[in-house]
């Protein structure tokens, strides 16, 4: 699908969807207990991805009508082995959390994904499951999906670097919980996207688990057993998401009005920087933590410089925040952003200069020169990948004429009413 997108002008109230990062997290924690109840998830493509693999392993997920909430049966600690292969189709997150629970199991499990999945590292995760005891292997011996795991991981003490994905530390303290000898996890080099794993402790403890940071990295204790307060979890609104919108109001709400964004209770949440750097940026913006509200008008943005060591999904927000912004904004520590489902440096770079903007590409560095850009309507690829798709269009809001964002429907990973909330807000689109 290609989106059609207009100069526009926006304000009103929308809502931000569920956290991707959360729902994963619970849907997993809910498959490793007995029984919960998921109330307020994101139902998207990559979610229901880990859905799929919690029913592989043996449990069952039963979605209401209005995926309000999702009643999840576990496999009590102990995944069976999938009659198939488990496709985590184009999620990273689904990939790398099934990788260490497909590791319990007594068997092996077999994973794959799509062509974009398939490059992805996989390597460190793999290497640690094999020092944990159990069998952890690439088919194509490159470190990347299709992926062969189990054995019946027993835990102990293993070694790994933190600058690659945290999503390793994640998958192996969720695993870690319910085996034998729980898991304690040296970080071999600097934790990037720290936050993430901030997510997974608070969901751990809200099932009933403890793990902890320790001098050397993290460690969670085997034997336990995952199980929510009163059998239910709440989901959280999702920051990353929230981005595109929170942005939007900056660069494009109607004189004297805003953009209101609910659904944005604190939380764990690192991409919640969004709202600092906005405010870095010269953009008054309010936020009733209470009431779980934030409120954008448009603003004169200034450049910023932003290290997104912590925070690699808000890179292509903060790119377009910088054409649109007056001088230079620098997004620093951004290496690792490449690894994603697409090379989003090089794509922000490249998709941006299509529509006029004057853009320096590192391999570490990205700089948006704003005060030498004007941004002009043009086609743009997506590049298969949600964020990008997104940060382009809110792009597309300034941009003289028309912009033409194609492969649209890949915001169905994350946010699937994501052009629906920027109709609803003034924006003028077609769908194609």
């Amino acid at each position: 699908m290609d989106v059609t997108i207009s100069n526009s002008r926006v304000s009103g109230r929308t809502r931000a969807p569920p956290s991707k990062s959360y729902t994963h997290r619970a849907v997993l924690a809910a498959g490793y207990g007995d029984e919960a109840t998921v109330r307020d998830p994101l139902v998207s493509a990559d979610t229901k991805a880990t859905m799929r693999a919690v029913e592989a392993f043996g449990g069952s997920v039963e979605r209401a009508e209005d995926d309000s909430h999702l009643v999840v049966e576990g496999f009590g600690g102990r995944p069976g082995v999938p009659d198939d292969v488990v496709n985590c189709e184009n999620s990273g997150t689904t990939m790398r959390l099934v990788t260490a629970c497909g590791a319990l199991a007594d068997g092996l499990v077999v994973l794959t994904g799509d062509d974009s999945l398939r490059s992805r590292p996989q390597g460190p995760l793999l290497s640690a499951i094999e020092d944990l005891g159990g069998r952890g292997e690439s088919t194509r011996r490159n470190g990347q999906a299709p992926l062969v795991v189990g054995g019946a991981t027993r835990g102990g003490r293993v070694a790994i670097p933190g600058d690659v994905s945290s999503q390793y530390i994640t998958a192996l303290l969720m695993a870690g919980a319910v085996t034998d000898e729980g898991i304690e996890i040296e970080l071999e080099t600097e934790l990037k996207s720290a936050p993430y794993v901030d997510i997974t402790l608070e969901v751990l403890a809200d099932f009933g688990v403890e793990a902890e940071r320790t001098d050397e990295g993290f460690a969670v204790e085997g034997g336990q057993s995952y199980a929510p307060e009163g059998g239910e979890y709440a989901v959280p609104g999702d920051f990353s998401s929230m981005s595109y919108l929170l942005a939007a109001g900056a660069v494009a709400a109607e004189a004297d009005d805003a953009v209101v964004v609910e659904g944005a209770r604190p939380s764990a949440q690192g991409d919640s920087a969004i709202v600092d750097i906005l405010e870095s940026m010269g953009a008054e913006v309010s936020w009733d933590r209470e009431a779980g509200e934030i409120t954008v008008p448009r603003a004169d943005l200034t450049g910023t410089t932003v290290d997104v060591g912590d925070t690699p999904d808000l890179l292509p927000t903060i790119a377009t925040l910088g054409a649109v912004a007056d001088g230079d904004t620098v997004v620093e520590n951004c290496e690792h952003v490449r690894y994603k489902e697409t090379d989003r440096v090089s794509a922000m770079a490249e998709e941006l200069e299509k529509m006029g903007a004057s853009v320096t590409e590192e391999r570490d560095r990205l700089t948006v020169h704003g005060g030498e850009t004007t941004l002009t309507g043009a086609r743009v690829d997506g590049r298969h990948d949600h964020r990008i798709v997104m940060s382009l269009a809110v792009a597309g809001l300034v941009a003289e004429g028309e912009t033409t964002v194609e492969g649209a429907e890949h915001v169905d990973v994350s946010f699937p009413n994501f052009f629906d909330s920027m109709a609803s807000l003034g924006v003028e689109l077609r769908r194609e």
